[in-house]
């Protein structure tokens, strides 16, 4: 057994013999005892084992990208979904794209499940409450060494900042706990602003930090390090810098100071510059991370290492990795919904010829001159033509899906299902056997994020691409062999190339939702949206396709767009408990 299984990564999905009450904002507050056991705090925190246990339980509510049987946002959809990027199309009762965003019908008085963000309903509470029940509690133990408390602690802190980082990207300023909530406390937990809320996550991680270590060994694969923390302190002040919050302008006509600054102050971007720096500092100094490299100079060995880079834990790129257990079925939920959601022709566009070029926005698909996925030689069958990034998160016509046959994407394929004209392939993977014998997870911060990052944030500060910012995105395109951007560009050019990088690389890794919502890009929302149509010249191994671009079905956004929906809507039965959470702008 890979000695990595032995690790947290597979301690998340274990049963615990203790169980702390869980704190909810939603069908209840706390249990009706603080442990639903009958455990004691005082037998949880007997031994080492014992109280592992406890801070193993505020691992698992961690944030987690992918559909799983314990977690029903978008009723099993993926955020993408209600992006440019994505189309959904699976029409039943649970399906939160169509059902609440695509018709508009979401409302404080109807936020469900299957929204994209419940607050209340979320385990992001979970992870607070016994990460506090840990630091409170972990000074009782006598079998674990000062400074592996000191770790552990660290840890704690940072899986608090996390979750808090979820709630502020979807909510703004939150309810803020900062000690472990006892079950007869009185219900008094007001909302404080966003600014608050940004300076006390960063807290948090400045206090966390000095004691982490740098990079996990295989053996704790999986537990907070002080890279990521280093990373997630710089996401969080990246977030509060970007303009939706950092502006003279409000996102919002109603919006307050719980959910924006209220003003513009370049500060802001200089202190997401002076995080991005030390951490870039940090890596020269320490080593341990690097863009995994392709093993050779060709699309599929580009492809591959473009694949371990997100897909395999440990590595030197993934700097947060969750995990709701170890086995591929963790991830059987997504693979089983991958016919009933698209990716856009809008997204594919994106992706540029191999060697970089642009694909032209023009493209005529009625008449290509130029194969758009594949070309045919009888000697060695269908060579690629774009981006390896683009066949690792879309299924195109004529690639290998994940049932080791051709993508079912072409209109006379046998189990063509109507949709976009393409299929999800990132963490879906090309076939079974790419994911055997490899343990799971979210990549949920990675190398590359960081880079286009601190990229866009040097563009903000200097008001212009320097040096380093080209550097870091060009490195990103080496890696799959495209060519550098070209110089010269201005502000707003060179932003729109770190969008556009940052849609490509970080595709379906809940991204380009916060990216739209920060940079406030309203016509993103608001675009029509495209498939493709295609038809191969053999049912089961084609070689070449005719195509027609398609419009896909509006979306209510279309014509009536509201920059509400930036930020989820706190169900009105939370804010009716009077405990003193507020309701978002627009809602």
């Amino acid at each position: 057994m890979n000695i990595r299984s032995k690790g947290i990564g597979l301690a998340v999905g274990c049963m615990l013999v203790v169980s702390c009450s869980e704190i909810s904002f939603g069908d209840r507050f706390l249990g009706e005892q603080p442990e639903s056991s009958g455990a004691t705090t005082e037998e949880m925190f007997s031994s080492k084992e014992s109280a592992e246990k406890v801070l193993t339980r505020a691992y698992m509510g961690l944030p987690y990208g992918l559909p799983t049987g314990s977690d029903f946002k978008l009723g099993g959809n993926i955020l993408e979904s209600i992006t440019d990027l994505c189309y959904s199309f699976r029409d039943n009762v649970s399906d939160g794209p169509v059902k609440l965003y695509y018709n508009g019908a979401l409302s404080a008085n109807n936020v469900p499940r299957n929204a994209a963000y419940r607050f209340g309903a979320k385990s992001d509470w979970t992870t607070i409450r016994y990460a506090w029940l840990y630091i409170e509690n972990i000074e009782k133990v006598s079998d674990i060494s000062a400074g592996e408390k000191s770790e552990r602690v660290a840890e704690a802190k940072m899986l608090i900042a996390l979750s808090y980082f979820e709630m502020l990207r979807y909510v703004g300023g939150v309810t803020w706990l900062d000690h472990y909530v006892e079950v007869n406390e009185t219900m008094n937990f007001p909302r404080i602003t966003f600014a608050e809320t940004v300076r006390n996550i960063v807290a948090l991680l400045d206090e966390a930090i000095p004691a982490l270590k740098w990079k996990q060994d295989d053996l704790n694969d999986g537990r907070m390090s002080k890279a990521g923390a280093m990373a997630l302190k710089f996401k969080v002040l990246h977030w509060a810098a970007s303009p939706a919050f950092n502006s003279d302008k409000k996102w919002h006509p109603a919006a307050d100071a719980y959910t924006c600054y209220g003003n513009y102050d370049a500060k802001r971007w200089k202190e997401a510059e002076e995080a991005g720096r030390l951490f870039f500092r940090e890596i020269t100094t320490q080593g341990g991370y690097a863009l995994i490299q392709p093993t050779a100079p060709t699309h599929q060995a580009r492809r591959e290492a473009y694949r371990k880079a997100y897909y395999d834990r440990g590595g030197t790129e993934v700097l947060i990795s969750t995990r709701k257990g170890s086995a591929a079925s963790v991830h059987s939920d997504y693979i089983d919904q991958r016919y009933y959601t698209g990716p856009t022709l809008n997204y594919v566009d994106l992706f540029p010829w191999e060697d970089g070029t642009d694909f032209p926005e023009d493209f005529n698909w009625k008449s290509p001159s130029r194969q758009p996925f594949f070309t045919y030689s009888e000697s060695e069958g269908l060579l690629p033509t774009r981006d390896p990034r683009l066949y690792e998160n879309v299924a195109c016509p004529g690639d290998i899906y994940c049932n080791g046959t051709a993508a079912p994407v072409y209109t006379n394929h046998p189990t063509y299902k109507t949709g976009s004209g393409f299929l999800i392939m990132k963490y879906i993977l090309q076939e079974n056997s790419d994911r055997a014998n490899r343990f799971v997870h979210w990549s949920h911060t990675r190398l590359t994020e960081m880079m286009s990052g601190y990229a866009e944030v040097l563009n903000e500060v200097y008001g212009r691409p320097d040096e380093q910012a080209y550097q870091l995105v060009n490195d990103i395109r080496a890696r799959v062999g495209l060519s550098p951007l070209r110089a010269g560009m201005n502000h707003d050019q060179f932003l729109e190339a770190v969008l556009k990088e940052r849609a490509m690389e970080l595709g379906f890794e809940e991204v380009r939702w916060f990216d739209l919502v920060r940079r406030d890009r309203q016509g993103d929302f608001k675009k029509k949206l495209y498939g493709l149509k295609s038809r191969g010249n053999d049912l089961n191994h084609p070689t070449a396709f005719v195509f027609e671009k398609v419009t896909l079905p509006d979306r209510y956004w279309v014509t009536n767009w509201d920059t509400k929906w930036y930020l989820a809507p706190i169900p009105q039965e939370e804010i009716n408990k009077q405990y003193g959470m507020t309701q978002n702008p627009g809602w």
